[in-house]
């Protein structure tokens, strides 16, 4: 379960079934990531890509704070039409284009179709180091980020990434963000 944090659905619970494998961003880190962008952003005029969506935390967050065009990506099926459905069922199916990919082959076949403000990725936990520099080079060097765009990557707090577009890392607990840009 997650909760939206602000705007339309501000504190709708979400349950997704209880055997979906997920793992939401807290609401806590929810809160203080989007605390950031909205000093950078305004939501209702950015374009938004969740990478390994889940179960659409962050994708349905944007979209009650007015963001027109998220798109979401998310490999198991099951994940991809509860995004959906919740979409739907919140009115905001319009906003959220949900899309059943593997991430790293979307990525690599999708190159220069559209660029985005905002990417955001939360791989599963589990993926390994060098999984991470993999998709940060997919996505800063394939022009899927805007000039004045922000990637953030959420990974274990234990994980230590080092690149020269790396810009900033909040850490909160286990989690952290690390934010990239052009």
């Amino acid at each position: 379960m997650f909760r939206i944090i602000s705007g339309k659905w501000k504190a709708k619970k979400i349950s997704a079934p209880k055997n979906f494998n997920v793992r939401p961003t807290t609401d806590f880190a929810k809160e203080a990531l989007f605390s950031i962008l909205e000093n950078k952003f305004d939501p209702a005029s950015v374009s938004v890509l969740d990478l390994f969506a889940g179960i659409g935390s962050i994708s349905l967050e944007f979209a009650s704070r007015g963001c027109k065009d998220v798109t979401a990506l998310e490999i198991n099926s099951k994940h991809a039409a509860f995004i959906a459905s919740a979409a739907s069922d919140l009115e905001m199916a319009l906003q959220i284009s949900v899309q059943r990919a593997d991430v790293f082959d979307w990525l690599k076949k999708s190159r220069n179709k559209k660029s985005f403000e905002i990417i955001f990725a939360d791989p599963p936990f589990e993926t390994e180091e060098k999984k991470y520099h993999e998709l940060i080079s997919l996505v800063l060097n394939n022009a899927f980020l805007k000039e004045n765009g922000v990637f953030i990557l959420e990974h274990p707090s234990r994980l230590k990434l080092q690149h020269p577009n790396l810009a900033d890392i909040r850490k909160y607990g286990n989690v952290s963000f690390s934010f990239f840009e052009n």
